[in-house]
């Protein structure tokens, strides 16, 4: 590489990947504005044919470089190669169009854990619900990313001999690509995204590990970020995902029609608990979730034994049950 090009080369290019995205985009690019990182960062969007306002938001921030692709030639896997490729900097974040970086060290605690080893080659963001976000989503949030270690330190995943079954190996693979960073060097020259339809992150965290790479949990790099989604919506992503997990190889057992009303009532029961302990709540809005919650456990359940039932090669069902089939249309 030409020094002049090294000279110019930013640390870190951060990947926003939007499409109809104009809800929360303004205050994700005001907020990397804003971030104090020593090296420079660039920001890249790679808009897949928003039909809103999202390129007249972008078109406020001159120094943002804008790439366009139609929206048939999107794939989860696919458009982050493609903006690994695009990218100038020496890591590559990527932040999906509904997660807002929290502080103005989010970028350099995000690529801090590289800094401790060579081999750790990808890390994690945390994300913290938004304020509206329904209780359900909002518990499991919480309780995924407190899995994953405390908010004070970095937490190091690798493959040893601990991992006997696909289990443990899936909660030490886990991956979240909503808000992540990886060495640009290695996606594109070592292990790029698989092109597949869904649960491109988990299989990209499953490759890492098996190939003797280890990947990171940095907590204080974190995001706002929860889905905004209907109860009708929020039953076609549980489908989608776990049809998308089945599709990659996850052994994903068939649920029974007693395991679905077991798991539904032990969900009520338990969010029922924690919404009537819930500081963040006022009275009246615990109210309201404590009659609301319930259907979207209901939704969630039997949702989820679809997608364990539904045959992965019935192109007419997985599209009926597909929130991603029916936002394309």
């Amino acid at each position: 590489m030409p020094d002049s090009v090294k000279q110019t080369q930013p640390l870190l290019t951060v990947a926003v990947l939007t499409y109809n995205g104009e809800t929360y985009l303004d205050r994700i690019l005001s907020q990397l504005q804003h971030q104090d990182l020593s090296g420079g960062i660039e920001v890249l969007v790679v808009d897949s044919g928003s039909t809103d306002g999202t390129l007249d938001i972008v078109r406020k921030f001159p120094e943002v470089r804008l790439h366009q692709i139609p929206n048939s030639e999107f794939g989860h896997g696919r458009t982050r190669n493609l903006a690994a490729n695009l990218a100038r900097g020496k890591y590559v974040a990527f932040l999906t169009h509904d997660a807002i970086p929290l502080t103005a060290t989010w970028a350099r605690e995000l690529i801090a854990p590289f800094a401790m080893s060579p081999q750790i080659v990808a890390v994690m963001g945390k994300q913290v619900p938004r304020a509206g976000c329904f209780p359900l989503l909002k518990y499991e949030i919480q309780g995924m990313f407190a899995g994953f270690g405390p908010d004070f330190g970095t937490s190091v995943f690798y493959n040893d001999e601990f991992i006997k079954d696909e289990g443990v190996l899936g909660a030490v693979s886990f991956y979240s690509d909503v808000n992540s960073v990886a060495r640009r060097s290695f996606l594109v020259e070592t292990i790029p995204y698989r092109d597949v339809p869904y649960a491109e992150d988990q299989l990209f965290g499953k490759d890492v590990v098996l190939a003797g790479y280890m990947k990171a949990y940095a907590p204080r790099g974190a995001v706002e970020h929860s889905n905004d989604l209907t109860l009708s919506e929020y039953g076609k992503r549980i489908f989608d995902e776990t049809v998308g997990l089945r599709g990659i190889g996850t052994t994903i057992p068939v649920m029974t029609t007693r395991d679905q009303v077991r798991l539904t009532l032990r969900g009520i029961l338990g969010d029922t608990v924690r919404i009537a302990r819930d500081p963040e709540y006022s009275w009246k809005r615990r109210l309201y979730w404590l009659a609301i919650n319930p259907a979207f456990q209901i939704r969630k359940w039997s949702s989820y034994r679809k997608s364990t039932t539904v045959d992965l090669l019935d192109e007419e069902k997985l599209r009926s049950g597909s929130l991603e089939h029916s936002r394309k249309k």
